[in-house]
């Protein structure tokens, strides 16, 4: 998520490309709604306590304040916490925190209320998905009084700083959790620049009001004060023309996700800009099941891995807004590893070999490879309702690569209960998501074997359900070393094992690509690639 003084970052490029201004940026101005368009939904949660999803993040974030906020250059600023400090075992945290903040709903905001999260985000009860496994070796947190606390730790934890940074970590109003993680996925409460009433409306979004009390902005801030927006207004438009065609005619300000085949367009229409932010964490790739199934068998991951043309799918799909990814995590990812990408590159020809060499020699009627009577089919849930980036598209493409090798990859269109159903019990045999995290730490939550998801007990995110000792200790030894350098050899051991393994299949390198009108400006993005609104407003 976000990284802090023991890791320093190697934080997310941002950059604005835009045609000629409209609006030329003068100083800010208070007042307006800023209404800004989503590509997709967050599945019903937006209690980042809970959910593992970009977007949930996204949300949440102009309602939640966090410990630390992280600055330019991988230094932490203050927020909640005015001081920190870090035993030399690595255990302790001790933490000073403001004494004149409050949550939304009139409630005080002390050492108890950070008790309360830490506390509730490890209760096996709160099913969290992301934010427990960020603290994974949590022990408790000791309240020496209001503004004094220390949070311990069983093993040493070098990704906390950058965790409590980040919105998953965010501190909730701790009366709301009576209400159950039910009511908490629709509205959350927390001591933000903003306020929602209502929450998230299902498939409508969400609607914010100026937190007029707020005076408390992380220390990396433009302003301090209230926010300078009146209210934000975000609506899901998930069809792609749609939601471009509601930007240019003025009827949103601002949208996530501008269509690749559109951005230069757009960058060299007068009034609009495109800014963009390359996501760091994991890749948007494709997840075989390691555990069963046909690629249970490594030659059957390789021959996949390297009979489909990827770099092509991507290039003509993308017009060199995402990048073919060549590695589980981003470049932009510190502790990226170079020499772990995937080596050789598409091979066709050595794929139909290693088919050959698996048993799949024969061929039915419609060209699919058969063994002992039974058809080469990969089991691929697909949740088409939070299609984003033309997935669906790109999907069919990886469909079609796949029929030309003999395979019969099926793309099995399923409902989110259906989806999570499959996922937790291994009812798959491939499935695709991305991972924006400024950690390299992503690779941990991706890969580790502590991480496969085994309900009731475990909501991992490994869902290649891959298991190799070596890059479980690699990890182990990652997560408690805080020299950046021998942090990242461990971390570079493990992505050269799990490339060589074909655990994982990189697809695309995700860049934020946010749309706005001239008249937009301040909007800033964290280190995970999403955009903020405390400093945004709108030129009058």
């Amino acid at each position: 998520m976000a990284l802090g003084t023991s890791l320093i970052v190697l934080v997310t490029a941002c950059a604005s490309e835009s045609g000629t201004r409209s609006h030329p940026i003068g100083e800010a101005v208070q007042g307006g709604v800023l209404r800004f368009a989503t590509n997709s939904g967050p599945g019903g949660c937006i209690d980042p306590h809970q959910s593992p999803a970009d977007i949930a993040g996204f949300i949440a974030r102009p309602i939640v304040d966090s410990l630390v906020a992280l600055n330019a250059d991988g230094t932490l600023a203050p927020w909640l916490a005015t001081e920190w400090a870090v035993s030399e075992d690595q255990l302790t945290y001790s933490f000073t925190l403001r004494d004149d903040v409050t949550f939304s709903n009139g409630e005080k905001f002390d050492g108890n209320a950070v008790k309360a999260n830490l506390d509730r985000i490890v209760d096996p009860a709160t099913k969290s998905q992301l934010a427990a496994n960020t603290i994974v070796t949590y022990a408790g947190t000791d309240v020496i009084d209001e503004t004094h606390i220390e949070v311990k730790f069983s093993e040493p934890n070098s990704a906390f700083l950058p965790s409590v940074a980040s919105a998953y970590l965010g501190i909730q109003a701790p009366s709301t959790f009576a209400d159950g993680t039910d009511a908490l996925c629709t509205k959350i409460v927390g001591s933000g620049p903003f306020t929602s009433d209502e929450g998230y409306v299902l498939n409508r979004g969400i609607d914010y009001v100026r937190n007029d009390d707020y005076d408390w902005a992380p220390g990396n801030a433009d302003h301090t004060g209230q926010a300078y927006l009146d209210g934000i207004s975000i609506q899901e438009i998930t069809e792609e023309s749609s939601r471009l065609g509601a930007l240019t005619s003025n009827q949103i300000d601002a949208i996530a996700s501008v269509p690749p085949v559109n951005v230069e367009q757009l960058r060299n229409t007068e009034g609009f800009e495109v800014d963009t932010a390359a996501a760091p964490g994991g890749n948007y790739n494709y997840y075989p099941n390691n555990q069963s199934g046909p690629f249970a068998n490594p030659v059957l991951r390789e021959a996949f891995r390297i009979g489909i043309d990827w770099k092509t799918v991507v290039d003509k799909l993308y017009f060199g807004v995402f990048q073919p990814a060549k590695n589980t995590l981003s470049p932009s990812t510190v502790g990226y590893d170079e020499t772990s990408e995937s080596s050789g590159g598409y091979d066709e020809e050595r794929a139909n070999a290693l088919l050959d060499q698996a048993g799949w020699t024969e061929r039915d009627s419609e060209g699919y490879r058969v063994k002992d009577g039974s058809r080469l089919v990969v089991d691929h849930p697909y949740l088409r309702e939070y299609t984003r980036e033309q997935r669906d598209t790109l999907l069919e493409q990886i469909q079609a690569g796949a029929k030309k090798l003999g395979i019969d990859h099926r793309i099995r269109n399923v409902t989110i209960d259906q989806y999570m159903a499959d996922l937790y019990v291994g009812g798959y045999d491939i499935l695709d998501f991305s991972w924006q995290r400024a950690s390299p730490d992503a690779l941990r939550t991706l890969t580790d074997s502590a991480n496969i998801p085994s309900p009731p007990d475990t909501y991992g995110t490994n869902l290649a359900r891959y298991s190799n000792p070596e890059v479980d200790a690699a990890l182990a030894t990652a997560l408690a070393e805080t020299d950046l350098v021998a942090q990242s050899e461990h971390y570079a051991t493990a992505q050269r094992r799990i490339s060589s393994d074909n655990a994982v299949f990189p697809v695309y390198v995700f860049n934020y690509a946010l749309g706005r009108s001239g008249k937009v400006q301040g909007i800033r993005f964290e280190p995970q690639a999403f955009p903020t609104f405390y400093d945004a407003w709108i030129a009058q």
